[in-house]
C-alpha cells in the first residue's frame, strides 16, 4: 500500500496534462460552435484528480471495505464446514477401526496386541507354522497396501492443497500490482479515448478481489460433499458388515482429483460475477493448464490405483 504513493506524484501530472487537453478541448468546442458552455463534463478530471489524490484510502479503501465482509462471510461458510468434516473422518476411522477389530480374521491386522495374542495361541506343528506365516505376509501386505494408499491420498491433499494456494497467491500478486498502477490507470482515462481505462481497472480488481470468496465457496462445497460421503461410509459402517472400505477410498482419490482440476476454473467463475474485459486470455491460459493438469493427474491416478493398489487388493 505505501508503494501507491509513489505512483501518486507521477499520476498526478499525467492527469493534470489530460485535465488541461481535455478542458481546452471542450472550451474550443463550445466557443467554435458559438454554444454555452458546459461546465459539468468539465469536474470529470477534477473528480478523477480527486481519486488519484486520496487513492490508497478513498479508492482502494473503498473497494476493500465494500468487499470485505463477502471474504468475511464465505471463509465463515468454510471454517464451519471443515470442521464438521473433521469431527465426521474421526468418526469413520474409529467406526472402520471397530469394525475390523470385531471380524477375527481382520482383527490381528490393525491391532498389535490381537495379532501377538493369535500367534501366541499357535503352536509349534507344521500347520501352526504355515498359518503363522501366512499372517506375517497378510499383515505385511496390508500394511503396504495401507502405506501406498495413505500416501497417494496424502499427495493428492498436497496438491489439493497446493492448487488453492497458488489461486491465493496469484490473487494477492495481482492485487499488488493493479494497485500500485492503480493511480496511473486513473490518470490515463482522463485522456479521449481512454475513458474505459478507470472502469476497467475497477472491474478487474473485483474480479481478482473475488478469486478469494469464489475459491471458499467452492471449498465449501467441496467440504460439504466430503462431508455427506463420510455421513454415508458412517451409516454403512452401523449397518452393514460387508461394507468395502476401500470402494469408499477410492472415490475419495477421485473426487480429490475432480477437485484439483476445480480450482483452476476459479478465475473463469470470477468473470461471471463482474464482466473484466481483457481477462479473457488469462481464462483460457487457465483452462489450457487445468486441462494438461487433469491428464496429468488422470494418468497418474490411473497408474497408481490400476496398476498398484488394484493388484494388492487383489492379492
Amino acid at each position: 500500500m505505501p508503494l501507491c504513493s509513489n505512483m501518486t506524484g507521477i499520476a498526478k501530472g499525467i492527469a493534470g496534462l489530460g485535465a488541461l487537453f481535455y478542458v481546452a478541448s471542450r472550451v474550443w468546442q463550445a466557443l467554435s460552435r458559438a454554444e454555452p458552455i458546459d461546465v459539468y463534463p468539465m469536474l470529470r478530471p477534477f473528480a478523477i484528480g480527486l481519486c488519484i489524490l486520496l487513492f490508497p484510502t478513498f479508492v482502494l479503501g473503498t473497494i476493500n471495505a465494500v468487499l470485505s465482509p463477502v471474504v468475511k462471510g464465505t471463509h465463515q461458510m468454510l471454517e464451519s464446514q471443515t470442521f464438521d468434516m473433521n469431527q465426521y473422518r474421526q468418526q469413520k476411522d474409529q467406526l472402520e477401526y471397530e469394525a475390523m477389530m470385531r471380524n477375527p480374521e481382520t482383527a490381528y491386522l490393525v491391532s498389535n496386541q490381537e495379532f501377538d495374542r493369535q500367534l501366541e495361541e499357535l503352536g509349534w506343528s507344521p500347520s501352526d507354522l504355515t498359518t503363522m506365516t501366512g499372517m506375517y505376509v497378510e499383515r505385511s501386505m496390508y500394511d503396504l497396501k495401507k502405506s501406498i494408499r495413505d500416501w497417494f491420498r496424502e499427495l493428492l491433499e498436497l496438491l489439493f492443497q497446493a492448487a488453492a494456494l497458488v489461486i491465493d497467491t496469484l490473487r494477492t500478486f495481482f492485487l499488488i500490482v493493479l494497485s500500485i498502477l492503480g493511480p496511473i490507470a486513473f490518470a490515463i482515462s482522463v485522456y479521449d479515448g481512454f475513458q474505459s481505462t478507470m472502469t476497467q481497472w475497477i472491474t478487474r480488481y473485483i474480479s481478482v478481489y473475488l478469486w478469494l470468496p469464489v475459491s471458499d465457496v467452492f471449498s465449501s462445497i467441496l467440504a460439504k460433499i466430503q462431508v455427506l460421503m463420510l455421513q454415508n461410509d458412517i451409516t454403512e459402517l452401523h449397518n452393514n458388515p460387508d461394507y468395502s472400505i476401500d470402494a469408499s477410498n477410492s472415490v475419495y482419490i477421485i473426487f480429490m482429483i475432480i477437485g484439483i482440476i476445480g480450482y483452476f476454473t476459479i478465475p473463469t467463475v470470477a468473470n461471471w460475477i463482474i464482466q473484466a474485459g481483457g481477462m479473457g486470455s488469462f481464462g483460457r491460459n487457465v483452462n489450457s493448464t487445468a486441462s494438461k493438469g487433469s491428464s496429468v493427474v488422470s494418468g497418474a491416478a490411473g497408474a497408481a490405483t490400476g496398476n498398484i493398489t488394484g493388484r494388492l487388493m487383489g492379492k
